[in-house]
């Protein structure tokens, strides 16, 4: 890997464990892409936590999006995610309009809209997330896109559910309006942190969709050509981390934490079976 690549694998190794884990199970000479590619989901993912107001998110979102463009070219030479990544970008021949779509999802973070409906937050977690799955796949050799959607959803449900507490504190509500109407939960209660019965239900059923995309993963697992499969490892520990909430003692503003090594073993024993991500 030359400088810039290694610059983006040591921003995922720091920032993404499990991602650069999954990484090492993919050919030497594809590494340095992934990392390329999930250092700019982690570059755009915490816009929100680097720039406090809307603007300079709007602004550092805009910057991506013309560096994708082929403008700024100058500015991404000298950025090393950004030069990693148009490398990546000319030398698999991706389409960039993946990537700004990811962007422009991504303006969501900025503000404190709340996210209308489910079916809002499933486009979200599509454009976002399922975005960055589908393109590992291509770097990895083979289209995936319909299984990348699967993985997209389990990934944004467990980070939304893991970033709970963040998120309640600066009053950005990722949890759907109309789920919550549903289960008759008040936004405030969950910026106030109120673990009331109905908060439990709404997050009782995200974890429910979370599994049941992990589940549909699994069952379609021996389709998924292995050499793809380094793609979707990522998710090996989200199966016992979101049963580890189904305990009575489980507090939804204090996510539990899976130890390092029961994680780094659930990767390793998917990169044998793949199928293993859902049980």
């Amino acid at each position: 890997m030359n400088d810039n690549d290694k610059y983006c694998a040591a921003l995922v190794r720091e920032v993404d464990r499990d991602r650069y884990l999954a990484a090492l199970f993919a050919p030497a000479d594809r590494r340095g892409a992934l990392f390329s590619l999930y250092a700019f989901d982690i570059e755009i993912s915490r816009i929100r936590d680097l720039a406090r107001e809307p603007m300079p998110g709007e602004i550092r979102l805009q910057w991506w999006r013309e560096v994708l463009e082929g403008g700024r070219a100058g500015e991404a030479a000298a950025n090393p995610a950004a030069a990693s990544l148009l490398a990546t970008l000319a030398r698999y021949r991706l389409a960039t309009a993946k990537l700004v779509e990811a962007v422009e999802a991504h303006r969501f973070d900025v503000y404190d809209e709340p996210m209308p409906t489910l079916a809002a937050f499933q486009s979200y977690a599509s454009n976002t997330a399922g975005a960055i799955f589908d393109l590992a796949t291509r770097i990895l050799g083979v289209t995936s896109e319909e299984n990348a959607i699967e993985a997209g959803q389990a990934r944004t449900i467990a980070n939304v559910i893991a970033l709970l507490p963040r998120h309640a504190a600066r009053r950005q509500l990722f949890l759907p309006l109309d789920m919550l109407r549903q289960y008759g939960v008040e936004p405030d209660d969950v910026f106030a942190m109120r673990a009331t019965p109905e908060l439990r239900a709404v997050l009782a059923e995200f974890r429910l969709r979370a599994r049941r995309h992990l589940t549909r993963l699994a069952e379609v697992s021996a389709e998924i050509p292995q050499k793809v499969w380094p793609a979707f490892l990522p998710l090996a520990p989200l199966r016992p981390w979101l049963n580890a909430m189904e305990r009575t003692k489980y507090q939804p503003f204090q996510a539990p934490e899976l130890p390092a090594w029961r994680g780094q073993w659930r990767i390793w024993r998917a990169a044998k079976s793949l199928e293993r991500i859902g049980r």
